[in-house]
């Protein structure tokens, strides 16, 4: 990552850069991706393709990862009324255990013929009923990646 206002190169999580002071991502000198001096007026840049111009959003560390807010009323309604399923955990990128959540009530309803079956949809139900509370009251505020809900 390279400082878009004076071309000096960043370390990742470098909110401020060292050289000129301006904050990360800020600027129209350089392009983040490559440091590469840009062209006044310029909406990608020349060397690696990378967005400049602004209100285009781009991410500043590259090809990082970018983290998306996911909204905590829509994983905790998701919990209450798709829970069995694991739709919650999907979204909030709880894979295994949504994975977990969505085999067991596969495996319930293949079961239902046996009165067993029953109870095991049942009880996942509740499990992600619970989780759905949870997250609306804020007991699970974080998705999978560690990056807190929005609202």
């Amino acid at each position: 990552m390279y400082c878009k206002n004076c071309g000096n190169a960043l370390n990742v999580g470098d909110n401020i850069c060292t050289n000129c002071g301006t904050p990360a991502g800020h600027g129209t000198n350089y392009c983040a991706n490559c440091g590469t001096q840009a062209t006044p007026g310029a909406a990608v840049c020349i060397a690696c393709g990378q967005p400049l111009a602004s209100g285009v959003n781009v991410n500043p560390y590259g090809n990082q990862a970018v983290s998306i807010t996911k909204s905590r009323m829509a994983a905790g309604l998701l919990g209450i009324f798709l829970g069995a399923f694991g739709v919650h955990n999907f979204y909030l990128g709880y894979t295994k255990r949504a994975v977990i959540q969505l085999s067991l009530t596969i495996l319930g309803i293949i079961l239902s013929c046996i009165v067993i079956g029953a109870f095991l949809v049942f009880g996942i139900e509740v499990w992600g009923i619970v989780e759905g509370i949870f997250i609306l009251t804020g007991k699970i505020n974080t998705d999978g990646n560690g990056n807190p809900l929005g609202e």
